[in-house]
Formats: C-alpha cells, sequence, structure tokens
C-alpha cells in the first residue's frame, strides 16, 4: 500500500501556488514555488493526519489514479502509522485473518497512538497478517 495523497495545484496570480487534498478536504497550502507548495502540502498532511488520529476521527485511505494530480506523502512516521491502521481496518476472509487482527490488536493500538510504530512492530504486523514489509527511497 502506497500512503500518498493526491492533491491539485492550481497557479495563483500574480505569482505562487495553490495546493488542495481531494481525499483530506480540510488540507490546503501554499508556496511561491512548485517545490515549496509541495513541501508545505506534506507538512500539512502530516500535522493535520497526525491530528485526525489523536482525536481518534477517521482517516480517508488515498485515492489512486486521479488525473493531474500530484501525490503527497506525510512523514515517514505518519506512514507507518496509517500502514499499521489500514492493515487492520481491511476485512479479511479467513479465521487466521480475523485471529491476526485481534492478537496485533494491542500493538497497534499503542504503536497508532505513538504515531511512531518501530521496524519490528511493522514487520510483526506485516507477517502475522500474510503480508511483507517493503521500504523504498522515493
Amino acid at each position: 500500500m502506497d500512503i500518498r495523497y493526491p492533491a491539485i495545484m492550481e497557479s495563483q496570480e500574480p505569482a505562487g501556488f495553490f495546493i488542495r487534498f481531494l481525499d483530506v478536504e480540510e488540507a490546503f497550502t501554499e508556496g511561491s514555488t512548485r517545490e515549496e507548495a509541495l513541501q508545505n502540502a506534506a507538512e500539512v498532511l502530516t500535522a493535520l493526519l497526525g491530528w485526525r488520529m489523536d482525536q481518534g476521527l477517521e482517516i480517508p485511505q488515498p485515492s489512486q489514479d486521479v488525473k493531474e494530480a500530484f501525490y503527497v506523502a506525510p512523514d515517514a512516521k505518519t506512514q507507518a502509522a496509517l500502514l499499521l491502521r489500514f492493515a487492520m481496518e481491511r476485512p479479511v476472509g479467513t479465521s487466521r485473518g480475523h485471529q491476526s487482527r485481534k492478537t496485533l490488536s494491542s500493538t497497534r493500538d499503542h504503536a497508532v497512538q505513538q504515531h511512531r510504530p518501530s521496524l519490528r512492530q511493522l514487520e510483526k504486523a506485516a507477517a502475522r497478517l500474510g503480508k511483507r514489509l517493503v521500504l523504498s527511497f522515493d
């Protein structure tokens, strides 16, 4: 799963760029250059998703294949917490999957509340869900 959210960038007059997120409507920002606007977007997204986790609010999974969108990722700690959260929310059709979700519950709750699951926690969670953790640089 890729934790990058689609955002639309629009030019502003007389200069600068405005970015709004499609899946997280209250997240928006701007910047004088494209690069600055995208950096600000990552910071805003990270802060807002962290706040939603703190408040126990719903966090939408990122939409895929949105034409003309820029895909923006929150920081690595937030991505890790969301990976665990989304993996636990995903329905699994087997009793083993149900048991795995149940077993991971306390680990996940603690890690998500802290917004910083360790790589070891992520690896264990992935293994119990029949997945494997894959890291990459973008």
